[in-house]
């Protein structure tokens, strides 16, 4: 008798430690979507790194604004539900001068959806198409390209650490 009441005890304890789960909790530090990495250089030295003054960064349909003054890399967004991102690149956007100008690039890519675990979810890696992965473009009346080349110096987005890409002014 005694050995059935701890064996029904047992089991009873068992049960309800079945049921624990782990928490749900995203840990901080979990790698999540990467952004493009950009670094600017000079176009008449290659090698050499150039500041960029006042540059205004906007996403196509978005109300706001990305502003960066005297940096030489730039970490853009990019669409997890599209294969492709569009953004205006203004240079100079405070000058009222004529040096004010807007480059359209588009980045083309594949989007890779990878499961991180049930508490962080997905998170999208990209792959920069190797035919047309930037284009440039000018708005209307625009007929001066302020970037005068770009390279993509790494194809697969997966992380921050790298330079995926640069543009050459």
């Amino acid at each position: 008798m005694k050995n059935r009441f701890i064996i029904f005890l047992l089991l009873l304890s068992s049960y309800f430690f079945s049921g624990c789960e782990k928490d749900d909790i995203c840990v901080e530090g979990t790698p999540t979507t990467p952004r493009l990495i950009i670094e600017f250089y000079s176009d008449e030295n290659t090698t050499v790194r150039k500041l960029v003054a006042n540059l205004k960064v906007q996403g196509e349909g978005a109300n706001t604004t990305l502003d960066f003054d005297q940096v030489d890399t730039i970490e853009l967004p990019l669409k997890t539900n599209e294969n492709f991102t569009n953004y205006s690149l203004n240079i100079n956007s405070s000058s009222t001068t004529s040096v004010n100008n807007t480059d359209l690039i588009r980045f083309n890519y594949t989007v890779n959806d990878i499961y991180v675990s049930r508490a962080c979810g997905f998170k999208s890696n990209f792959i920069l198409n190797l035919a047309n992965g930037v284009e440039r473009t000018n708005p209307a009346g625009d007929a001066e390209f302020w970037i005068k080349n770009v390279e993509i110096v790494k194809t697969n987005v997966e992380t921050e650490e790298d330079v995926h890409i640069k543009m050459y002014f």
